[in-house]
């Protein structure tokens, strides 16, 4: 099949190209940047912006199924970014398949879509998409995946994933900035330290795509539907983070600020950086206070029921290859 990946040089985009290239599939990425080492590995490399109706009708040239990966992640910056990026990008998407006669579109989501403030533990696919989230990222994610399942129909079979907190070796966001943090001693346990969070492994994500396809491609159950993803063995989130830093010979983290505190912080800071030319991400806002107090960790059975999903990758496996990964890049 001739397959594209929109946002393919990305952390979780460059292993569903590895994955796809290993099915003997001819892959067709679509990014903002170049990506030499891909396009020496023979994947074509289209250049453009997902908001550009043109470059997307473009890539989506005698192409079979879409993997849509792209997207604005974040915390910070205005809700017209986020909207152009997530919403409009994914609009002009779904236009391209249909123009394209494109028969699957795997859609990349994130369990922040059902954000309501409140603890989630073993959380399920029931819970509706979020309404008042204070963070554009996971309003324009919401509002990206309702639209990709409204287009699943007999001739364009749409599925979206929602992998939880993409971790592993080769990741330049998540792991490296929490140690950036730890390493200057700016990090603080938010609330009482004992929540729960649930990691997905980029190569179960990655996996994870490739059976959505397969249920797509089959006329499975997976059509119209979003499922979460995860690594299936949730952890006390400041535990994993500070069991890191002891590997990495870091001081663990041993500060706290309590929630209400921690949100008004992020309030009085997004009051700040929205009135002021102040550089970079507020360092904290009440969204991130949140995320990092309370329960997120979700029910993978759907997934596993009508994916045949299984994670591939174990996270005592993941943890070594990742300690070994930043490790090398420390020296």
């Amino acid at each position: 099949m001739n397959i594209l990946v929109t946002g393919g040089g990305g952390f979780l985009g460059r292993h569903i190209v590895a994955r796809l290239q290993e099915r003997g599939h001819t892959v067709r990425i679509l990014a903002r940047s170049t990506y030499p080492a891909l396009a020496a590995q023979g994947v074509d490399c289209h250049r453009g912006d997902l908001a550009d109706a043109d470059a997307v009708h473009t890539a989506c040239a005698d192409i079979d199924a879409v993997f849509h990966v792209a997207a604005k992640a974040g915390v910070w910056g205005s809700q017209a970014a986020f909207h152009q990026a997530n919403v409009t990008g994914t609009e002009n998407v779904l236009a391209a398949c249909r123009a394209r006669h494109i028969r699957y579109l795997v859609h990349t989501s994130t369990p922040s879509v059902v954000y309501n403030g409140q603890p989630l533990a073993n959380a399920d696919e029931s819970l509706p998409l979020t309404q008042s989230c204070p963070c554009p990222y996971p309003r324009s994610k919401a509002a990206a995946e309702k639209r990709v399942l409204a287009a699943n129909s007999g001739t364009l079979r749409t599925t979206a994933l929602r992998p939880h907190l993409i971790w592993g070796a080769g990741d330049t966001q998540l792991v490296p900035r929490v140690v950036a943090q730890a390493r200057t001693g700016r990090l603080r346990i938010v609330g009482e330290g004992k929540n729960r969070v649930d990691l997905t492994h980029v190569a179960n994500a990655a996996h994870a795509h490739l059976l959505a396809l397969d249920s797509l491609i089959a006329n499975g159950p997976a059509a119209g539907r979003a499922y979460f993803l995860s690594d299936h063995a949730p952890v006390v989130l400041w535990d994993w983070i500070n069991s890191l830093l002891r590997a990495l010979d870091i001081p663990p983290v041993t500060r706290r600020i309590p929630l209400p505190a921690a949100r008004a912080l992020g309030a009085c800071a997004e009051a700040l950086w929205s009135v002021l030319p102040l550089p970079g991400e507020p360092p904290m806002t009440r969204f991130v206070a949140v995320e990092l107090a309370k329960d997120h960790w979700f029910n993978i059975r759907a997934a596993q029921r009508d994916l045949g999903y299984l994670p591939v990758i174990s996270p005592q496996a993941g943890l070594e290859e990742l300690l070994s990964s930043l490790r090398t890049a420390g020296k």
